[in-house]
């Protein structure tokens, strides 16, 4: 399936550039939503049904990243998710942290650990022998720039420091391998991954959970799926299930078609379609070509929120994303705004 045939399966409304607050769902995962919330309605269905799709979601993203399935936790936050892993660090520990990041990778790190924030394009340089850990986003939210991973992995690998990577601004169209050596990636499903507002995955490497203390553990992260409801003794799963939150079921009956779809066209493909838009919106603006599927400009967004284009602002400049379901005529319907 090409693109162009793909973007037949959204219903997006012409306009909407900011995927980067929210995506939209393809048709097939509006439609199990749909049917899971139905069979809530009239209490005509187990809640079976709705958890494979917890499992389905699980092994979908781990295909994206190029992880085990084994590898994958489900949560709801990224924050969450960071939290947890806060407890692989010893006490004291340093971490080094771009000083635009969004807060979900920096609040957990603030509350417990000592942080140094330097700037995006100096985090490599800031890394040194009392660096426990360096965090960060693959493709930061405020500004759409992608994090030159390879030399951040470089420079923690030389000082044995763990690379901690939120990739909710990148995965679903930045191609994203954890072999490349992340340690912890973890992403909130609801933008590029167009899945409801609720589901969230941690790609946990073997040596950062052996450091780890499940401290939200539930019946959830039991060793026995569906044997670990009542009574001692404790018995997690010897997995990063261990660090499953109880998943929202309906955020997952929407994520696991989408994810499902991202894998079947291929994030390269879907990466070439966004940053190609992304590019057509940079030159009509006058600024050159870049690689990344989010545009941050300096101009007016209330033209464009008057012409009902819907995008965002942040850190006080227009911010424009751009995904599968986006048109060459969404661009240009933007560029005739800015420009007139």
């Amino acid at each position: 399936m090409d693109i162009a045939t793909a973007g037949q399966l959204w219903d997006a409304d012409p306009g909407w550039l900011n995927t980067a607050s929210y995506g939209l769902p393809p048709r097939r995962a509006f439609e199990e939503l749909q049917a899971a919330l139905t069979d809530w309605r009239h209490g005509s269905s187990d809640w079976k049904p709705w958890d494979a799709s917890v499992g389905r979601s699980r092994a979908a993203f781990a295909r994206m990243i190029g992880a085990p399935a084994s590898d994958v936790t489900v949560s709801s936050t990224v924050s969450q998710i960071m939290s947890v892993v806060a407890t692989a660090l010893p006490p004291g520990a340093r971490v080094v942290v771009p000083d635009i990041e969004f807060t979900s990778n920096l609040f957990p790190w603030a509350v417990a650990a000592e942080i140094e924030t330097v700037p995006a394009d100096r985090l490599a340089d800031a890394i040194n022998g009392s660096t426990a850990a360096v965090a960060f986003s693959l493709v930061q939210s405020a500004t759409g720039d992608v994090a030159p991973l390879g030399d951040i992995v470089a420079a923690a690998r030389a000082h044995d420091a763990l690379v901690i990577a939120d990739g909710s601004q990148a995965c679903g169209w930045l191609p994203v391998d954890v072999g490349a050596g992340i340690d912890v990636l973890a992403c909130a499903a609801y933008k590029w991954l167009m899945a409801p507002r609720g589901a969230a995955f941690g790609y946990l490497a073997p040596r950062v959970r052996e450091r780890m203390r499940p401290l939200a553990a539930g019946w959830y992260a039991g060793a026995d799926e569906g044997g670990s409801y009542y009574g001692p003794p404790l018995r997690l799963a010897a997995d990063a299930r261990a660090f499953d939150l109880s998943p929202a079921w309906f955020s997952y009956v929407g994520a696991a078609p989408a994810i499902e779809l991202l894998n079947e066209l291929g994030v390269q493909r879907v990466h070439d379609h966004n940053v190609a838009l992304a590019n057509r919106l940079r030159t009509g603006l006058g600024l050159e070509p870049a690689g990344s599927a989010i545009v941050s400009v300096d101009a007016p967004g209330e033209r464009l929120e008057a012409a009902g284009i819907r995008a965002a602002v942040r850190a006080g400049r227009v911010r424009a994303s751009f995904h599968v379901y986006t048109t060459a005529d969404d661009v240009d319907r933007a560029l005739d705004v800015l420009n007139g």
